[in-house]
């Protein structure tokens, strides 16, 4: 039935991609030509089959969603049904059925699986192969998390994945309470509850895929491959992320193991390793440059990462913060929540309400180290915005507005300092503790100031307070997505709910101008927006207090062109997710990964440079 979860999820495409072919790329032909013409025919062929076996779909899925709210009104009990799965169903959907999904499917297949490979194959004709070892480290909730408690309480899930697999539904439907306790952390400490026991999947398997048919590094695992990687010269760093990142080393000792890694990387193959994170995983990458050469944490030294390290790939990296994670700890609410019609809303709170949402959100330390950094400087003050567009209604500077601001709850708009504030102000003395403790969000505004940084484990994500190591033979590259609609700022309103221990919740009745349920969307990748990805590269790293040993740094930013038939976006989606999957991306990664990194170009199509300019981040006298 494996077939099933990938159509239900749409891990297919019959749109050709619009991206130009990695050079060469036409001369690979792995289905012979007639048999490409011949697909082309399929979906008039088979639109009947195709819309007859959709009807059946959702058929079944009315069904279930049916169930599902029934048994939140207690009409049916889910008890009789704790070992289905989705291979039973075989035995109970219409033969018909089965054979129109299994042709449908097995059609798409091979309209796409041709061009599965062939940015490593065209690259190996090229001559480009294996060189440098290759360590990935993910992003946010992209990897799975599976429990190892032995307690009576946790026995009927170990070594299951109780986060990224289907595993994971099945919990949260059927014992949505036993669920919450084992996904949420201790809120003293930060770490695992009594009894319970959940670590970071391993090796591949634990960032490929989120669940069956949603895949996420394994396009990149499948280039790779080609050119000659395997499981002796490429690895997967993968990490609690609900974890604050001191307590990462200290009840995993990742950083440790990273490091060790990394050094038997080189000691094997006699090449410095190329490092590829992903999302939060490049200020988990930023944070362990500090960790490893500092006396008492890492102890490498000062030289350490330039003598180990040959590049960084930092893919969609929020280097300032996500703006979503505000909204997320303040009300459990983003513009995915915030844009849904009113019948998902309603299921959306039976399952999981804005205040369990918020609750589950503060309980992970790691989500909270991307609270947007630099404050007013960057992202603007109470009529102003780096990022403001001409004849723009409302500026960015403001974050959180207010229609109707006449009380303590609501007192007036906004900036990002306040917001801040206003979220400490607003939240359990418990998660103020464990972000102040880890995090910090200032500017670091002089050379003394960042070198002294260098000693405070809490400045270390933070690359406004504190420096890129002394590497002058790093090189960093910058790729992320541009060009498709990302929250920026938001409209709240008070909470008058007597139910909810929440005071405020986005504004979703509001639609004006560009304003979209309350939610101001701004330029980025769907979910960063365009200075938290592109300031540091873009000017940030060449201030000289941020960049002392003048690593190198190039900008490749790519445009959001989706297939318009691809639920993924296809192989020209700048989406901050699934670019991982486009082509371009993966030319970049292997030619870096082989040796020939110094052939990529800058390509700077945003008007990121000009926001740059006008962040209020500058020079100060000892840089001169």
């Amino acid at each position: 039935m494996s077939f099933l979860r990938r159509r239900i999820l749409g891990d297919s495409s019959n749109e050709p991609s619009r991206e130009a072919t990695p050079e060469h790329g036409d001369e690979l032909r792995l289905v012979p030509a007639a048999k490409l013409k011949a697909l082309k025919e399929l979906p008039h062929k088979n639109r009947k089959r195709r819309n007859g076996f959709i009807f059946g779909l959702g058929g079944l899925f009315g069904i279930v969603v049916a169930a599902f709210f029934a048994k939140q009104n207690d009409v049916i009990s889910f008890d009789a049904f704790s070992d289905l799965n989705l291979d039973s169903l075989i035995d109970v959907l219409p033969a018909g059925v089965i054979r129109d999904a299994k042709e449908l499917t097995q059609d798409e297949r091979n309209a796409v699986n041709y061009d599965s490979f062939s940015v490593g194959l065209s690259l190996q004709q090229q001559g480009i192969s294996a060189l440098h070892p290759v360590i990935m480290i993910p992003g946010v909730i992209s990897t799975g998390l599976e429990s190892w408690g032995t307690h009576e309480k946790s026995r009927q899930y170990f070594r299951k994945r109780l986060w990224g697999s289907w595993s994971m539904m099945r919990a949260l439907v059927m014992d949505k309470a036993s669920w919450k306790k084992h996904i949420m952390l201790d809120k003293i400490t930060g770490l695992d509850p009594p009894g319970i026991k959940l670590r970071a999947a391993q090796g591949f398997d634990a960032a490929d895929f989120f669940v069956t048919g949603y895949w996420i590094w394994s396009k990149i695992l499948e280039n790779l491959a080609t050119i000659g990687y395997d499981p002796t010269n490429a690895f997967t760093a993968a990490y609690d992320w609900r974890l604050s990142y001191s307590n990462l080393e200290v009840r995993d000792q990742y950083f440790t193991r990273l490091k060790s890694h990394i050094e038997t990387a080189l000691k094997v193959s006699g090449q410095k390793a190329v490092l590829v994170s992903h999302s939060m995983g490049s200020q988990v990458l930023f944070y362990f440059f500090h960790w490893v050469e500092a006396e008492g944490y890492g102890g490498g030294g000062p030289g350490w990462v330039d003598a180990h390290l040959d590049s960084w790939i930092n893919i969609s990296g929020c280097m300032l913060g996500a703006l979503k994670g505000l909204p997320a700890v303040l009300s459990g609410e983003m513009k995915d929540t915030a844009q849904l019609n009113a019948f998902a809303v309603y299921g959306l709170e039976k399952f999981l309400s804005r205040e369990e949402r918020a609750e589950l959100f503060r309980a992970m330390p790691g989500i909270s180290s991307m609270l947007p950094k630099g404050g007013n400087a960057v992202w603007g003050n109470k009529t102003w915005a780096p990022d403001d567009r001409p004849n723009q209604k409302v500026s960015y500077g403001t974050f959180i507005n207010f229609k109707e601001s006449n009380s303590t709850i609501s007192p007036r708009n906004l900036t990002m300092d306040e917001s801040i504030d206003y979220l400490f102000k607003n939240s359990e003395s418990w998660y103020q503790d464990q972000v102040l403790s880890n995090y910090s969000h200032g500017i670091a505004h002089t050379r003394a100031e960042v070198e002294a940084n260098e000693h405070d484990p809490k400045k270390w994500t933070n690359p406004l307070e504190t420096r890129l190591p002394n590497a002058p033979n790093l090189k960093i590259y910058c790729f992320y997505g541009i060009n498709k609609t990302t929250e920026r700022s938001y409209f709240y309103r008070e909470d008058r709910d007597p139910n909810t221990k929440l005071n405020v919740t986005i504004d979703t009745s509001l639609m004006m101008g560009s304003v979209d349920h309350g939610v101001i969307p701004g330029e980025g990748d769907g979910t960063v927006p365009l200075l938290s990805n592109g300031y540091m590269c873009a000017k940030g790293w060449r201030i000289h207090r941020y960049n002392p040993s003048g690593v190198k740094v190039k900008i490749h930013e790519m445009p959001h062109e989706p297939d318009r038939f691809s639920p993924r976006g296809g192989p020209n989606t700048g989406d901050h997710v699934d670019i991982l999957g486009r082509s371009s991306l993966n030319d970049l990664i292997l030619r870096i990964s082989g040796g020939h990194g110094e052939e990529i170009q800058e390509s700077v199509l945003s008007d990121i440079r000009e926001y740059a300019e006008r962040v209020k981040v500058f020079d100060d006298d000892d840089d001169v």
